[in-house]
């Protein structure tokens, strides 16, 4: 199309659309190959009197009531932002050890949780806690979706369990804030003057002997207008901790002008409460029984240990479709 690339900005919003719109279309043909193998099975098992083939159309049903969830799953992710991969931080907060130990095992769940849906994890920085789990974390997570699913996990997390870190053995309540950005592409403008930005060095902590770094690898940014700050050590180079900072700076001012557009701040700062009482969007219950509970939509399992493993989908897509119901109704 002649003058398509005159404007840069217009073309890649094209072409994202045009890549979305393929995507649905594929899901679709998949989706319609899978109802004319059924059928097709159905047809053989009642000609034939073949029971082999109505037990292989009951599992292609299966794999169709799947694939149906799924495409409506992506329905429920139809923000342009939700397409985006994603930058997620944890934060210990009240539970002293237990919520660093917390922090830790959701940490551990996020990742597995991405390797489950084939998505890739690079970890931006880890603060390690004094006695056991992290103070901090925060990593992308990067595939198809990831931030439009990892959103429905901002807010705050609560754990109930008998202390590991209790000589006594008692009952501990630990907390755990989680906060989900949009790791945005060289796409999409934000307006980022240099000047705005204040970078320290700092030694990166290490495990001590060999592994001790030795030189002020570690990279602090703060965007002075807005006072947001991010801090990047994963890496010994600082020149490659800065460009991961920037990476995540970027993100959390583009989330800043999200919630701007939206006109939702007071809903983001209901969700970033004091890590505390009363404030949470999640149970994690072990002891004195096994719970997971999302108060925002009443989804609730008994699998703690699958839901630790990652298998917390069902949580994401609930959100998502309450999400849906909620802009429904405002329009």
């Amino acid at each position: 199309m002649p003058g398509f690339w005159d404007d840069s900005e217009r073309a890649q919003k094209v072409l994202r659309d045009k890549g979305r719109a393929e995507r649905v279309v594929q899901e679709w043909g998949a989706l319609r190959e899978l109802v004319d193998d059924v059928e097709t099975l159905i047809e053989l098992s009642i000609e034939l009197e073949d029971p082999d083939s109505l037990e292989e159309a009951g599992s292609q049903l299966d794999a169709l009531e799947g694939g149906l969830k799924q495409l409506e799953t992506r329905r429920l992710l139809s923000s342009e932002d939700d397409e985006l991969d994603a930058i997620l931080e944890i934060n210990a907060g009240t539970g002293g050890t237990d919520a660093a130990d917390f922090a830790e095992m959701l940490m551990r769940m996020y990742t597995r949780w991405a390797e489950d849906q084939g998505f890739s994890v690079e970890v931006l920085d880890v603060s390690s806690a004094e006695k056991a789990g992290i103070r901090s974390a925060a990593f992308a997570v990067r595939g198809a979706f990831a931030y439009g699913y990892l959103q429905a996990e901002t807010g705050v997390h609560r754990l109930v369990r008998i202390s590991p870190f209790d000589k006594d053995a008692r009952r501990q309540t630990a907390f755990a804030g989680v906060r989900a950005y949009p790791e945005v592409d060289d796409t999409i403008e934000i307006d980022l003057n240099p000047s705005d930005i204040e970078m320290q060095t700092m030694r990166a902590s290490g495990a001590g002997g060999q592994h001790v770094n030795t030189t002020d690898s570690a990279v602090r940014l703060k965007h002075v207008p807005t006072g947001t700050v991010v801090l990047c050590r994963a890496e010994r180079s600082q020149h490659k901790n800065r460009d991961k900072a920037m990476k995540m700076l970027r993100a959390k001012l583009y989330q800043l002008e999200l919630d701007k557009r939206l006109e939702a701040q007071a809903e983001i700062n209901a969700s970033q409460k004091k890590i505390d009482f009363g404030s949470q969007i999640r149970s994690y219950v072990m002891q004195p029984y096994q719970q997971v509970k999302d108060l925002r939509t009443e989804v609730v399992t008994t699998n703690v240990q699958g839901v630790f493993d990652g298998e917390i989908t069902g949580f994401m897509e609930a959100w998502l479709a309450a999400r849906a119901e909620d802009s429904a109704a405002e329009a």
